[in-house]
């Protein structure tokens, strides 16, 4: 199965600047994956913990370096879970509603 879509992993550090003051920086990290449907199951498994699963991407597991947030298509999600498959690593998101 070949590895189409295109997704942005993002990771956050804090970092502090020159006066001191702390705040949050975003770095995008491109990756290849393949897109999978999110079971019938999984979604009102997680409905139930007040979750609510929109996407599931699969990509290699030395890929992912513990991010909690992705990008796909321009829209922002949480990654929720993330199951190890052999080599391979699958990440259920949901869509981030707001910022703050």
């Amino acid at each position: 199965m070949r590895y189409k879509e295109v997704i942005w992993l993002i990771s956050t550090e804090i970092i502090t600047d020159e006066i001191g003051n702390q705040k949050e920086v975003e770095t995008e990290r491109k990756v290849f994956a393949n897109q999978f449907e999110v079971s019938s199951y999984e979604f009102y498994d997680a409905a139930t913990k007040g979750l609510k699963p929109e996407k599931r991407f699969e990509i290699y597991e030395f890929e992912y370096k513990g991010e909690t947030k992705l990008k796909h298509n321009g829209t922002e999600y949480n990654i929720i879970r993330a199951q190890t498959k052999g080599e391979k690593i699958r990440l259920t998101c949901e869509k981030v509603i707001g910022n703050g």
